[in-house]
């Protein structure tokens, strides 16, 4: 996925790979370093300003008016996106009939009942993918056609190395991480769907009755593949809202009580002197202020996240909304 979205391998882990509590301590650290940084360096001095001023008093009173308002509507957005789960008797049946409809084609194309782990069931997708495209391969080698033969060879060895890396990602994901979408978004069923459209196309005059079956039931297996990452997708998105709703909600606590406190009992004569030219009470107030922060930038950690996968998965059908193809 990285190469096909020619992004740097940071930048890929900061949005996607990376622990969400990790990157919420890198940006809690980048925003002390700068708080710090710039209240020493910029002027006024800031022990004199704190002494003549409420600054203070006036930072963390709507530090906490924040606080308050942020979690809130937080908290409000992930009950409404879960809201959707709920529902009469007759949705909750459609529901179910419907999932089952797919659970039952994905066993008749698989041979063997679908797995009910997601990391299980979309490994099957996979494989049953593999197996499709070599016997394509296979079932095409008579074809006295060498630009054919040739493009099917490439497909084949292009499909089959994607699809054993994502199998072997997916083998043993626990799904409430996110190594199971990660190994999902890796396999870009999309182009491969659109490759085997254009072969089927430009070759048809080559190409009997059966030659022809394989490749349609090749497209049928990449096609199963985007329903079923779509699902886990959103089964995931609902799974990170509600966690971030606790998260928040736990962070939220201490950074009221800090607030309080810097509001209630701090002072500029509170932590006197400095150390390397950064007076003490600059740290006690950057660190206090951090703290407050710490429900955003979970929020904000979180959310990266969330909308790079939104923004990578807005087609489900062949449509490439990315400037490389492969």
């Amino acid at each position: 996925m990285r190469e096909r979205a020619g992004e740097s391998r940071l930048k890929i882990w900061l949005l996607l790979a990376a622990n969400r509590w990790h990157v919420t301590g890198v940006l809690a650290l980048c925003v002390f370093v700068l708080f710090v940084a710039l209240v020493t360096v910029l002027p006024p001095p800031v022990v004199p300003q704190l002494r003549s001023g409420d600054t203070i008093e006036t930072m963390f009173s709507t530090m906490i008016g924040g606080i308050i308002t942020g979690v809130t509507l937080v908290v409000t957005i992930g009950q409404l996106v879960l809201s959707q789960e709920n529902g009469p008797l007759g949705d909750q049946r459609e529901r179910m009939e419907n999932a089952m409809d797919f659970r039952d084609y994905t066993e008749e194309l698989v041979g063997a009942p679908s797995p009910a782990d997601p990391s299980a069931f979309l490994q099957s997708l996979v494989a049953l993918a593999q197996q499709r495209v070599e016997a394509v391969r296979d079932g095409l080698s008579d074809v006295e056609n060498d630009q054919l033969q040739w493009e099917i060879q490439e497909f084949t060895e292009s499909l089959v190395g994607n699809a054993e890396l994502v199998q072997e990602q997916l083998d043993g994901a626990k799904f409430g991480s996110f190594d199971v979408l990660f190994a999902a978004l890796n396999f870009n069923y999309g182009w491969k769907i659109f490759q085997v459209e254009r072969i089927a196309s430009d070759h048809a005059a080559d190409l009997g009755e059966p030659e022809q079956q394989l490749l349609t039931e090749l497209k049928t297996a990449l096609s199963m593949f985007g329903p079923a990452r779509e699902h886990v997708k959103t089964l995931y998105f609902e799974w990170e809202l509600v966690t971030l709703s606790q998260l928040i909600l736990y962070a939220a606590i201490p950074a009221l009580v800090v607030a309080g406190v810097m509001l209630t009992v701090v002072e500029a004569a509170t932590l006197p002197g400095s150390t390397l030219g950064v007076a003490h009470i600059t740290v006690l107030v950057g660190v206090a202020f951090t703290i407050t922060l710490t429900p955003y930038l979970l929020f904000t950690a979180y959310v990266l996240r969330i909308v790079t996968i939104a923004k990578r998965t807005l087609a489900i059908e062949p449509l490439i909304l990315r400037d490389s193809q492969r």
